[in-house]
């Protein structure tokens, strides 16, 4: 019997669309997963933040990003016997803190324990992504691969499944709001135009080379010059209605930038660590103004990913 946690994480990070992602510290799911003597996939319970059993989330296998994720795994490296799932959720579902990722990545990280012969990390990716797929419609890893390597990795789908664990600036955090509200990550991404201008995507690419550049290199300034999303965001932030309030909050206390974390309704900032607790303060009481309850996490940019907490 293995138990594995798997961390949130931050999608896009702003200028990435679909192919940035950033590990979170302190909120993640955890799979607990034991052989059993029939063959196959099967969940035992899902249960919730409170502890009590999850009262959406299905237990059939087919319909369950952890379960898809471990089916996928077994099948390509596993033995006749199988494999039962008990899932503990931490992170907030529809938060637009990669969730359903974090569910993937424990999952085979718990069951890749039990493998004859255990996989490297990083070759789990493909498995966790076909439990993403479903949740998402897509294929995309900017939850998964943060949540299973940790720290900041770009993970474009052109080249999966290679991913690359990008330099982080020392000296940095990142500030992570949940407002009390939940949107559909599947349908925020039907609504997204199908067409851009050559300006929005030429803005949009040297945004992206820049804040990886201010990342390698240490540039503080560099980062908050190039921490603009020029296409998606302005698509997604109406549908959260305290967005402006929290990142002008955000952007007042000093953060280096501020967006949608995934997409969405949580939101995210970068800031220097010292200030962290000043930008994450702000942040909240902005949100609150706004009529809506929320959380806050602070987070180090080199957070780590998942990995086998018990095994017995």
């Amino acid at each position: 019997m293995v138990t594995a946690f798997a961390p949130g994480s931050i999608g896009n990070v702003c200028v990435g669309f679909d192919m940035l992602g950033l590990a979170l510290a302190g909120v993640g799911d955890r799979v607990t997963a034991k052989r059993t003597g029939t063959a196959g996939i099967s969940i035992a319970e899902v249960r919730g933040l409170d502890g009590e059993v999850h009262p959406s989330l299905s237990t059939e296998p087919d319909q369950n990003t952890a379960s898809i994720a471990a089916r996928a795994l077994w099948q390509a490296h596993g033995d006749s016997t199988g494999i039962e799932l008990l899932l503990r959720k931490g992170v907030p579902l529809q938060s637009g803190m990669g969730g359903s990722a974090a569910s993937a990545v424990a999952a085979v990280v718990a069951v890749n324990a039990l493998l004859p012969e255990s996989l490297p990390h990083e070759q789990l990716l493909p498995f966790a992504l076909e439990g993403e797929k479903y949740a998402s419609g897509g294929l995309h890893a900017d939850n998964v691969a943060p949540s299973l390597m940790g720290g900041l990795v770009l993970c474009p789908a052109v080249l999966l499944p290679r991913m690359m664990q990008i330099k982080t600036p020392t000296g940095v955090s990142s500030v992570l709001l949940h407002p009390e509200m939940q949107l559909d990550t599947a349908k925020a991404r039907r609504s997204l135009a199908k067409g851009y201008t050559l300006e929005q995507w030429l803005s949009q690419q040297a945004y992206l080379a820049g804040f990886i550049t201010g990342c390698a290199a240490d540039d503080h300034a560099l980062i908050r010059q190039s921490f603009h999303d020029v296409i998606i965001e302005p698509q997604r932030s109406a549908a959260v209605a305290c967005f402006d309030a929290v990142k002008e909050a955000a952007m007042k206390a000093d953060a280096l930038g501020a967006s949608l974390s995934g997409s969405g309704p949580s939101i995210f900032a970068l800031c220097m660590d010292s200030n962290a607790p000043h930008v994450a303060s702000a942040m909240e009481q902005a949100c609150r103004s706004s009529g809506i309850e929320c959380q806050s996490w602070v987070s180090p940019m080199t957070a780590p990913g998942a990995h086998v907490e018990d095994s017995q």
